[in-house]
């Protein structure tokens, strides 16, 4: 039986993970409209291969993370340490979303819109890989 949580996940984490590369292609524009940062930003204008390498590792860890879910859906042969892996994405997702605004406020920087809306969506994530997770470690 699918469990419709983590397949659920898997989309979502697959949809930042193409999302991810969207950006690459976006250019400079995409990096700071999607909250990059002002560094990525410059390093992206610059044409740096920095910028590329960082936003294809982090399209990379979500596409595996991905995987992960949909293994844990049942929509893909099962992957080695699989609910350990799927608590520990969850839990990096929460941490992202319930971590992000205090430590920005810690550094001095700027808590704007793409901050909050950013960690609603992460939260979102979150919550949605761990019914799954909890769902599937009872079954």
């Amino acid at each position: 039986m699918t469990n419709a949580w983590l397949a659920a996940g898997g989309a979502l984490s697959a949809a930042a993970s193409l999302t991810h590369l969207a950006i690459i292609v976006g250019g400079p524009r995409w990096y700071d409209f999607f909250g990059a940062g002002p560094h990525m930003v410059r390093l992206a204008e610059q044409g740096s291969p920095k910028a590329t390498l960082i936003t294809l590792g982090i399209a990379a860890v979500l596409a595996v993370w991905a995987a992960y879910a949909l293994s844990g859906a049942g929509l893909m042969p099962r992957l080695p340490l699989l609910k350990l892996a799927l608590f520990a994405i969850s839990a990096v997702y929460l941490v992202r979303a319930l971590g992000y605004i205090p430590l920005l406020a810690a550094t001095g920087a700027t808590v704007g819109t793409f901050a909050w809306v950013s960690s609603i969506i992460v939260l979102v994530y979150a919550v949605i890989h761990m019914a799954g997770t909890v769902q599937l470690w009872r079954s």
